[in-house]
């Protein structure tokens, strides 16, 4: 009687494993990481965002270990060349008729103290197609992240590292990026304050 149970019981382990085996598929992966790898399948093309950029007119960056795309910026300029208008020294062309509108009447300068800056801080005042820098080194238009990287080191190179500042295109190489000045207006580079967007089933008065 031992004996046929000894057996029955070898019948029924073995019934049970067979069983197990047709259902464990779900169990066939150490980890998810295997489930993903074991069902990836290779992509054999080339990823790229270049179709997205195509209509955009950019220029490289290179620093350090870093090389990306930003957007050319001379091109964007209504009145570039300055040199077209700028022909004389400053002081000279600051001279105008009483009731007449000076050069740049509408720009107001909001970025620093008058103590700390003004027009030729950033402007070159014998070159004016050019910016110049805080030890007055000539930097082109198409550049002028170095005049701001110049103050704004943290900010710089978080949006070198792509955690500042908004990317264009895709994710997928290669990485075209906007300047400071895309989005920033460099005489009023401060952002107001805003109340977050959100979703209401009914029309409340914002608060002041």
């Amino acid at each position: 009687m031992t004996a046929k149970i000894k057996v029955i019981t070898q019948f029924i382990v073995v019934c049970l494993f067979t069983i197990s085996c047709k259902h464990s598929d779900e169990h066939k992966y150490h980890t998810v990481i295997d489930k993903i790898e074991a069902n990836t399948v290779e992509y054999k093309g080339e990823i790229s965002s270049d179709i997205y950029n195509e209509t955009i007119k950019k220029v490289e960056v290179i620093d350090s270990d870093f090389k990306f795309l930003i957007p050319e910026r001379k091109s964007q300029i209504v009145s570039y060349k300055c040199s077209e208008c700028h022909s004389q020294p400053l002081e000279k062309l600051k001279e105008h008729k009483v009731g007449e509108k000076a050069a740049h009447w509408n720009i107001k300068l909001n970025h620093a103290g008058p103590e700390t800056m003004n027009c030729t801080t950033c402007h070159n005042k014998n070159d004016f197609d050019h910016l110049q820098s805080l030890t007055n080194s000539s930097i082109d238009f198409n550049f002028s992240y170095k005049l701001c990287s110049q103050c704004h080191q943290k900010e710089f190179k978080d949006w070198k590292g792509g955690a500042h500042g908004k990317q264009l295109g895709g994710w997928a190489p290669p990485r075209l990026s906007n300047t400071c000045v895309n989005c920033h207006n460099p005489h009023n580079p401060k952002f107001e304050k805003r109340w977050p967007v959100r979703f209401n089933t009914t029309v409340e008065k914002e608060r002041e």
